[in-house]
């Protein structure tokens, strides 16, 4: 249902996507996880010689990605909740835009901290409130985004605290409109 309209409206996010991806430094022979791959946007800013897994909950939405993927990427419906993924098996993830999409965006978190090898790096690229208190105004949007597509009042400190994983936050960037969405970069500790 969402797949002919998601690059109209996530294609705007274009060099927001691309400086989040940047901050992990991904280097060639890497393999990188990408949970909530929609329609591929993320694909062309990876760059070439990674292995990538990009997953998406429907075959609408990689249907639509196929066409952007290169050599060494391969598409698979997944559940974020529940990825298929082996412990340990990949150097670095991505996380754009699906966190606040989720309905747990808890259980993601833990299951792409399974899927991370220890000292692997994890991009999150999303919009996040900062304090467990949201503006009125992001409370009344909220109202009429959250049951269509997106919940603009989730903390991540909060839900990073929550899922009780072994990331630490190596960075966080700023990236548009006063701060609300952005760009953080997580390590993957030992256990």
């Amino acid at each position: 249902m969402w797949a002919p309209l998601y690059d109209l409206v996530v294609g705007r996010f274009d060099p927001l996507r691309r400086r989040a991806v940047e901050g992990l430094a991904l280097r060639a022979g890497e393999r990188v996880l990408l949970v909530g791959a929609g329609t591929g946007a993320d694909l062309p800013h990876i760059p070439r010689g990674t292995t990538v897994v990009a997953t998406d909950l429907t075959e609408a939405m990689l249907r639509r990605a196929r066409v952007k993927a290169a050599a060494g990427m391969h598409l698979a419906v997944m559940d974020g909740h529940r990825l298929a993924v082996p412990a340990g098996a990949f150097d670095a993830a991505l996380l754009h835009l699906i966190l606040a999409v989720l309905p747990d965006p808890v259980s993601c978190l833990r299951e792409v901290a399974r899927a991370v090898r220890p000292g692997g790096r994890v991009s999150v690229f999303d919009k996040f409130i900062r304090t467990d208190q949201p503006p009125l105004r992001l409370r009344l949007a909220n109202l009429v985004t959250s049951p269509l597509a997106t919940d603009l009042t989730r903390n991540f400190e909060r839900l990073l605290a929550e899922a009780r994983v072994p990331l630490r936050v190596e960075s966080d960037t700023p990236l548009a409109l006063g701060g609300l969405f952005r760009a953080i970069v997580l390590r993957r500790e030992n256990d």
